[in-house]
């Protein structure tokens, strides 16, 4: 490789490694956690993802989680199930999903985006592929649920060449051993599991998420985050006060699915702006200007 053509890899890498690590420090110089809204590529259709997209980012979204529809998404409730099976059956595939992402960096989106998905779709696709195209497309990371940490060495060969965040998924039930491990690999950020079992909006938070996230950070200086069963600005008040970032998921797609279709993106916008408004790490409400963050 040629002095000229390492340089722009370095280049390349650098800037995509610090989109996720910049909104994480301008969210922590702002005293607040993140938040991570996540929405289903192709679902409700195709085209309304792509209005979502902006709309979130318009309400307060610090980093957006694109759901890859698979057909065995073993780690996701019902909610997020019927997307992913009604995204597929109007033929949404991985690739349309980058070419989603695309579109949207075309049009000045610049947040920070991460794929949530299976690892089966992934290794079809293929990795070395994946990586270069995703890359391009400007996805910035990937959440792999059904990926251990001891067998994910070809999934970070190739992403981190390109600059990918592989965001590793720890549980309540975590052994130290296994979180030291994630520890290690660790970039962008840990996603911590609020509970055991899959996702879904919850009526309460787990009393025991303190200790838990206080354990996980012994090992790592890296941001945690957490998600499932986050569902209102109180859940969120709460764990912005003790996590760097907050995803939600089936409550935002349940509240766009009250909606008629010509409502759902407006819902979308204000749905995550009250939610945004509780990221405040000392309790307070936080000021969300509208398109600030586009």
């Amino acid at each position: 490789m040629s002095a000229v053509s390492e340089e722009t890899e370095t280049t390349r890498v650098d800037a995509k490694t610090n989109r996720i690590a910049a909104a994480f420090s301008a969210c922590k110089a702002q005293g607040r956690a993140a938040l991570i809204p996540f929405v289903t590529g192709g679902y409700p259709t195709l085209a309304k993802t792509e209005e979502l997209l902006p709309a979130l980012v318009e309400g307060g979204a610090d980093l957006i989680e694109i759901g890859i529809p698979f057909s065995d998404p073993l780690a996701d409730g019902a909610t997020v199930q019927h997307t992913s099976q009604v995204a597929l059956e109007q033929g949404t595939t991985l690739t349309d999903c980058l070419a989603l992402v695309r579109r949207v960096r075309a049009a000045g989106l610049t947040v920070p985006i991460l794929f949530m998905g299976y690892s089966n779709p992934f290794y079809q696709y293929g990795l070395q592929r994946l990586a270069r195209d995703a890359a391009e497309a400007g996805v910035d990371g990937f959440i792999v649920p059904d990926l251990p940490i001891e067998e994910s060495d070809e999934f970070l060969e190739p992403f981190r060449a390109e600059g990918l965040d592989l965001i590793f998924m720890l549980a309540p039930t975590s052994t130290e051993s296994r979180i030291e491990a994630a520890a290690q690999r660790a970039s962008g950020f840990i996603y911590c599991v609020s509970l055991v079992g899959v996702t879904g909006a919850r009526e309460a938070l787990s009393d025991e998420l303190p200790a838990y996230l206080a354990r996980v950070r012994s090992h790592t200086d890296v941001p945690l985050v957490v998600g499932f069963g986050i569902s209102r600005p109180d859940h969120v008040r709460t764990t912005a006060a003790i996590a760097d970032g907050v995803v939600v998921a089936s409550a935002l797609i349940n509240h766009m699915d009250l909606l008629p279709p010509e409502e759902q993106v407006a819902g979308a916008t204000a749905f995550v702006r009250g939610l945004a408004a509780a990221t405040g790490k000392d309790g307070q409400q936080v000021a969300v200007a509208a398109g600030s963050k586009g």
